[in-house]
């Protein structure tokens, strides 16, 4: 119920709860934004999810229509309590102790 979802170093992120990640996840739908899971990586409470995005503003940028975006999903007593969104996939791997 308290998830916070934002950007990856903002103190006071956009989304604080779920009723605000589901109303983000379902304005989204409504605009034509689609996602596609390309890979899931486990290390410890955090997640790594990598996602071909299409349909939103960053897809209809010049030469795409599909782009790749990454988030970092924290894991406390099997619920996610922080979601954290990346452009780069190395800084959101490193974010959960991958290195390249």
């Amino acid at each position: 119920p308290d998830v916070r979802w934002g950007a990856p170093d903002d103190l006071n992120p956009g989304c604080q709860n779920r009723n605000e990640v589901l109303a983000w996840y379902r304005r989204g739908r409504e605009a034509g934004v689609r996602a596609q899971v390309t890979e899931i990586i486990a290390r410890g409470d955090r997640l790594l999810v990598g996602l071909l995005v299409s349909g939103g503003p960053a897809a209809r940028a010049p030469g795409g229509e599909e782009v790749p975006r990454w988030q970092v999903l924290s894991v406390r007593g099997g619920r996610i309590v922080d979601i954290r969104g990346f452009d780069d996939r190395a800084e959101a791997a490193s974010r959960i102790g991958l290195t390249s």
